[in-house]
């Protein structure tokens, strides 16, 4: 067995989370504004979520903004770039402005603004995150760090990129945390592990967060999650909307769930405990 990095022996205390880790993607996109606190807020209070997964980058004037996409234009009523505007040209936009079409835009014009990661960090100050850092050079990374050790929440978050130069920067800036494996190094690890190859030497990273489903194929079975425990390792698989799917994640062990559904997730979870 693998040594364990604390932040993952800390998700096994008796009694204190589920089995299987429920984990709000973007704060569960599907049922509030992504990456705002009204879908952090949902999460936690409404479904318990055992942690919160957002993404975050630099604005203009340095300003660590809650944001997925490069751009503001999908989910804002403003356009542009989030690395090309200022915090305050970002603070005064919409940032529910385009969800809930069906139900006729619930959220548009309610004052649903994009929060700085330092919002969410004070407006949750026990919740486990998943942090994402989307973009950004040696500089935001330290800035990632030290704003986290700011707030005294490096401990409770895991962290990373999926690029992997710029995961290496952020494992730099702090290789006491918990970090997730980048794109690169994820798929040369489960491509040893599901050929019975030697997976390369990497220490850096301890959780990998990955699809269920690549191109149609299943990624995440019992024998992958035995190879990644011996490993002292973690699996959080995403995202993950339809409840069959969850079932089988649970009962087949998985580590977390990363859904957009945080309200069918926690009825699969809660019934698995039964």
């Amino acid at each position: 067995m693998g040594q364990r990095h604390p932040f993952i022996e800390a998700l096994g205390g008796p009694g204190e989370i589920d089995a299987t880790l429920h984990i709000s993607h973007r704060g569960g996109a599907a049922l509030a504004p992504e990456n705002t606190l009204v879908a952090f807020d949902n999460a936690v209070d409404v479904y318990g979520t055992d942690m919160l997964e957002l993404d975050t980058q630099a604005s203009a004037d340095g300003v660590l903004v809650v944001a997925h996409d490069a751009s503001v234009d999908r989910c804002t009523n403003g356009t542009g770039l989030v690395s090309e505007l200022n915090w305050s040209e970002l603070c005064g936009l919409d940032a529910a402005y385009a969800f809930g079409a069906e139900q006729g835009f619930p959220y548009r014009g309610r004052g649903v603004r994009l929060p700085r990661l330092e919002h969410v960090l004070e407006r949750f100050p026990h919740t486990r995150l998943n942090i994402e850092l989307k973009t950004g050079d040696a500089s935001v990374a330290r800035q990632l760090v030290e704003t986290l050790r700011r707030f005294d929440a490096l401990k409770r978050s895991c962290i990373g990129s999926e690029d992997d130069a710029l995961a290496t920067l952020i494992y730099e800036a702090a290789p006491e945390a918990c970090h997730f494996y980048p794109a690169g190094a994820l798929a040369a690890l489960v491509v040893a592990l599901k050929t019975g190859q030697t997976p390369p030497p990497e220490d850096r990273f301890s959780v990998l967060d990955m699809p269920f489903l690549w191109q149609g194929q299943r990624l995440i079975d019992q024998d992958l999650l035995q190879r990644v425990a011996e490993r002292g390792q973690w699996v959080n698989a995403w995202t993950v909307d339809d409840e069959a799917e969850m079932r089988y994640l649970v009962e087949a062990g998985v580590g977390g769930v990363m859904t957009d559904r945080p309200d069918r997730l926690r009825v699969v979870l809660s019934s698995a405990r039964k």
